[in-house]
């Protein structure tokens, strides 16, 4: 891994800043720093709060930004299992230690070493669903009497993410620019015995919680054990952007972002310095747009001006 380098910015250097709606992402990074409660709509202007405390780094590990999108699932399952829920969901084994590897992707699946357990928090009627809620690591399940369960993220097994997405560029099936979520759905439904060999291969597994402490009308749990918000949360690589921290985004493509968002959340897929997941919310619409979102860019973190001396007085 590259050693990351740091350069100073102004906020003038931001591409959109002043334009920005301040006090929405303040209520946001409010909501996630306890230190900063006590911090009122009334008492505070939201750009120049940012502006005073903060100071604009670019953090760059030689490496191209990478923009993708995820969101809150909306699926039917059970929570028992049924003729047509027959693929579950597990919660964290009691012999799980975190870090260390566990079983694959591939061994809990074929030779099914968790099953009968009491381990199966819920039930899915696809395993392609299965794999997706994982890589989201959050969703809503609506249940056969009209309720509905949500699940967070409980633990990893302690093997390595790997994208399914890029292996089959790497097969010549896909370009890059035609990878997205739906496309990966469609190929692994298409390809029925092919396809489900081809979500083995990411042995990274995934296992839930059901989260009954978090308000319906409000997201899911981030990493921080924090509400996640549509358009204003991403997940980043806490190795080079501190969890709770301001970041400027500046997202290319073809619906341009330039919003100060706020890194709550992490992820497996998500590593380097230039590297994020914009939160775009809950339900079917919500993943239309996070599935497409495949972008580069830039991104700024705004940190502490105590830190930033500190980082760009120990780089000189």
């Amino acid at each position: 891994m590259a050693k990351p380098t740091y350069t100073l910015l102004d906020f003038d250097d931001l591409q959109g800043w002043r334009d920005d709606d301040h006090r929405a992402a303040l209520e946001v990074f409010r909501a996630t720093s306890s230190e900063l409660r006590d911090v009122t709509k009334s008492t505070v202007d939201p750009r120049l709060f940012f502006e005073t405390h903060f100071r604009p780094v670019l953090i760059a590990d030689g490496n191209p930004m990478l923009f993708t999108g995820y969101f809150e699932p909306e699926l039917s399952g059970s929570r028992e299992p049924t003729a047509t829920y027959r693929y579950p969901l597990y919660v964290v084994p009691d012999d799980l230690v975190p870090g260390q590897p566990f079983h694959t992707r591939r061994a809990i699946e074929e030779d099914q070493p968790l099953a009968n357990k009491g381990l199966e928090l819920a039930w899915l009627a696809d395993p392609v669903d299965v794999f997706f809620l994982q890589v989201q690591g959050s969703g809503r399940i609506k249940l056969p009497d009209g309720s509905v369960m949500r699940v967070g993220f409980g633990a990893k097994n302690g093997h390595p993410y790997s994208s399914i997405g890029k292996a089959l560029v790497a097969r010549g099936i896909f370009e890059p620019k035609q990878v997205s979520a739906d496309t990966i759905r469609r190929w692994v439904r298409d390809n029925g015995a092919e396809g489900r060999a081809l979500l083995l291969e990411n042995e990274s597994y995934v296992f839930f919680r059901e989260v009954s402490e978090v308000p319906a009308e409000m997201g899911p749990l981030g990493a921080m054990n924090r509400s996640i918000t549509a358009g204003r949360s991403i997940a980043v690589d806490p190795e080079f952007t501190p969890l709770g921290a301001p970041v400027w985004i500046e997202k290319a493509g073809t619906a341009p972002m330039h919003r100060l968002m706020v890194a709550q959340d992490t992820g497996s897929a998500i590593k380097g310095a230039q590297r994020a997941d914009i939160f775009f919310g809950t339900g079917d619409a919500a993943g239309q747009i996070a599935g497409q979102i495949n972008e580069g860019g830039r991104m700024v973190v705004l940190l502490p001006t105590a830190q930033a001396d500190r980082l760009l007085a120990g780089q000189g």
